[in-house]
């Protein structure tokens, strides 16, 4: 659509997660970080959440690229399973053998072995699980039970746990209180600053082989902000809306008016009683009167 247009050798606001993209000048990095650290000090559950949109997917790839040849990591993105199909994943992931018959003792056997032989290799094994607040509550008791697998110092298998607020709120029910108190480390992924949106639209839009001058206005730029609240999800929408309607108007650079465009045609930021629901309104009603 618009990459000769501007100039572009890829769309650079995708919404689809990509690790060339990743910020690090914002709580991402120290996100990042804090899992690391984590991991290293042997920590056996960690749990990080964020809004819907924040990153916390991308941040999960992100660590899976970062932690190296030590580490074998068992990535579970969708992990509405009940119990032993959360066994099976986990076992397949870290490379144990699956017996034919489904013997959960023996896979539970099997999986132990495996993490044992890792652990005398000098690697170590983790449990990324995103969308954690989705689990069955079976489930993350199951999780619960596979970090009993321990060695004679250490830990077998560690757990990063990765989820929306509402994981927060499913840990403080008294039932799951015993999980909850493993996860001895808890960090919160917290949207962009307002004063770094900008540096992040130039981030991407560079990333993505741009060279041109400042291709969103600062009145653009400030829109986006506030109607995103630091959002990066809905950051990316606004902006890849707002260069489409700019490449609609022929115009070389995305301006307050066409933000305004991308805020009225995106649900997700409306804010009834707010002055962008307001304005989103406004918008609407003026495009049913022209039509």
């Amino acid at each position: 659509m618009y990459l000769e247009h501007f100039g572009l050798e890829a769309y650079p606001f995708q919404l689809t997660p990509n690790t060339e993209y990743f910020y690090t000048r914002a709580g991402h990095r120290q996100a990042l970080e804090v899992v690391r650290t984590a991991l290293a000090n042997g920590e056996g559950f960690i749990r990080l959440t964020g809004e819907v949109g924040t990153g916390k997917t991308l941040l999960c790839r992100m660590l899976r690229n970062e932690l190296g040849d030590d580490w074998v990591v068992a990535a579970i993105p969708n992990p509405a399973l009940d119990p032993e199909s959360l066994r099976q994943v986990a076992a397949r992931e870290l490379g144990a053998v699956q017996p034919g018959d489904g013997d959960a003792h023996a896979l539970l056997t099997q999986l132990h072995d495996r993490l044992q032989a890792l652990a005398a290799e000098g690697r170590r094994a983790v449990l990324l699980i995103d969308e954690a607040q989705v689990m069955p509550d079976e489930s993350l008791e199951m999780v619960r039970l596979l970090t009993n697998l321990e060695g004679d110092q250490d830990k077998l298998l560690h757990v990063v746990l990765v989820g929306q607020p509402e994981l927060d709120e499913r840990l403080a029910q008294p039932h799951l209180r015993q999980l909850r108190q493993r996860c001895s480390f808890a960090h919160r992924l917290e949207p962009l600053p307002r004063r770094m949106v900008d540096d992040y639209l130039q981030h991407r839009l560079q990333t993505a082989g741009y060279r041109g001058r400042a291709l969103f206005s600062r009145r653009a730029v400030r829109l986006i902000g506030r109607a995103a609240e630091g959002v990066p999800r809905l950051v990316n929408t606004l902006a890849h809306k707002g260069l489409l309607v700019a490449y609609g108007e022929g115009e070389q650079r995305v301006r307050r008016r066409h933000i305004a465009r991308a805020i009225a045609d995106t649900d997700a930021v409306a804010r009834r009683g707010s002055a962008l629901g307001r304005l989103r309104r406004r918008l609407q009603g003026r495009r049913e009167a022209a039509a």
